[in-house]
């Protein structure tokens, strides 16, 4: 209990904050608006022409956003407990990078929509699967060899998209470098993101017992009845899935899915009933308030919102490198 209480504590803090960022967010800009007036404009009161601004552009945004920070924190949760190891996400394995790779290619093949999410999510699962593959000793695999090989296929993936991003035609090589780098510019729909982000939660809470189990290791989980290989299964295809369509909706953005989890279990511990939905609030609210960052902080020029969450999360990683422990209960 005395877990749960702090846990449930600091959801509630952490739904306070996501709705005091989303407001934020749509009250800040090129025409900064009070909180009161933007929560007017939402209700549909106030200026029409503002009214308008926060409902089909600045609103949007910030759902994205929020719902492609959920889905990498969770992302994060998922690979953290197949590895049982904090620094353990999809930008470090190289899932990002194989979306990303992959998606970059079909861009440069004139493949767009639902194809070219199909794509990222194959280049994700794809090398999530190498990733494994590769660092299977006798038939088992160990944290250290996984996180050695994920940054070599990162490396790798970061490798193929230079080579991609040098054979692209100029004209299209400025838009591909930001949306790379992370970019919400042009986002009119946010319901995949929220959708996937809702979905990973409902998933992660239904796993939540299992992934406490497994996190204290694989033959301790075996021992007390989970059916550890279908669980890792599904823990590959939904980290896979969760990282392409972040990467599909606002390119590659990095040490999300790092710090987020990581962060969450030092306030709440490990159970992952917990872990999941804070995770998922914490991951949202970082990434609106980074993109509220990128487009205000030297606007009306926009930054990477890449750039921002780096920023903020290669001194975190060097921190957890220093106090880096297993995710177990």
């Amino acid at each position: 209990m005395s877990k749960t209480l702090p846990g449930v504590l600091f959801l509630l803090l952490l739904i306070c904050a996501a709705l005091g960022s989303l407001l934020l967010a749509v009250s800040m800009g090129s025409s900064s608006l009070s909180i009161t007036d933007a929560w007017q404009s939402l209700n549909g009161a106030g200026d029409p022409m503002l009214a308008e601004l926060i409902r089909d552009l600045r609103f949007p945004r910030a759902l994205t956003a929020f719902g492609t920070g959920a889905a990498l924190a969770i992302a994060g949760v998922l690979l953290q407990v197949l590895l049982r190891n904090p620094l353990a996400d999809p930008y470090i394995l190289g899932t990002s990078g194989g979306a990303a790779a992959a998606a970059l290619t079909a861009m440069t093949l004139g493949i767009s929509g639902l194809l070219l999410d199909v794509f990222a999510f194959c280049g994700a699962l794809g090398s999530t699967l190498l990733v494994f593959a590769l660092a299977r000793s006798d038939g088992a695999w160990t944290t250290g060899r996984l996180l050695l090989t994920g940054v070599v296929a990162a490396a790798g993936w970061g490798a193929l998209i230079t080579l991609l991003l040098a054979l692209a035609p100029d004209t299209n090589l400025r838009g591909m470098l930001f949306w790379l780098m992370g970019d919400f510019s042009y986002i009119s729909n946010p319901w995949p993101s929220l959708l996937a982000a809702a979905f990973a939660i409902i998933a992660g809470l239904a796993l939540a017992r299992s992934l406490n189990v497994l996190a204290t290791g694989e033959q301790q989980a075996s021992l007390l009845g989970v059916a550890v290989v279908p669980l890792r299964t599904s823990l590959y295809f939904l980290s896979s899935l969760l990282t392409a369509i972040a990467v599909t909706t606002a390119g590659t953005i990095g040490f999300v899915g790092l710090v987020i989890p990581h962060l969450v279990r030092l306030v709440t511990g490990a159970d992952h009933r917990i872990v999941v939905p804070c995770s998922a609030l914490a991951g949202g609210t970082l990434l609106v308030l980074a993109d509220l960052v990128s487009r205000t902080i030297v606007a009306p020029q926009q930054l990477p919102v890449g750039a921002i969450t780096a920023a903020i999360g290669v001194p975190l990683f060097l921190l957890l490198l220093r106090k880096s422990q297993p995710v177990a209960a």
